[in-house]
C-alpha cells in the first residue's frame, strides 16, 4: 500500500506524518483525537498543552485497555462456551448411540 501523508494541528504544534493506511482513516483517527483533547480540556480545564496532550493520550489508552480486557473476557466465555457444547454434543451422541445399540 503506498503511503498516505497526513499534516496534524493540535495544542499549537504542526508536524506531518507518513503511514500506510488510507487517508480517510487517518482523518477519522485525527478527528477522534482533536474531540477527545477538547473534551479532556473541558472536564479539566487544562491549559497547558503538553498536560493535555499526556492527559488526553493516557485516556485514550485506558479506553483500549478496557475494550482489549472486554475482548479477552468475552473470548474466555466464548472457548468456554464452545467447550460445553462440545461436552453436550459428545454426552447426547453417547446416549443416542446406546440407545441405538
Amino acid at each position: 500500500m503506498a503511503k498516505t501523508n497526513l499534516r496534524i494541528d493540535v495544542l499549537g504544534t504542526s508536524f506531518s506524518i507518513a503511514a500506510e493506511e488510507d487517508v480517510k482513516y487517518l482523518n477519522r483517527l485525527l478527528e477522534n483525537f482533536k474531540l477527545k483533547i477538547e473534551t479532556t480540556q473541558k472536564e479539566t480545564g487544562l491549559k497547558d498543552p503538553l498536560r493535555i496532550a499526556i492527559l488526553t493520550g493516557y485516556l485514550i489508552c485506558d479506553e483500549l485497555q478496557r475494550v482489549y480486557d472486554r475482548q479477552a473476557r468475552d473470548n474466555e466465555f466464548i472457548a468456554h462456551t464452545e467447550k460445553e457444547t462440545e461436552e453436550i454434543t459428545a454426552s447426547l451422541i453417547a446416549r443416542i448411540d446406546k440407545a441405538l445399540e
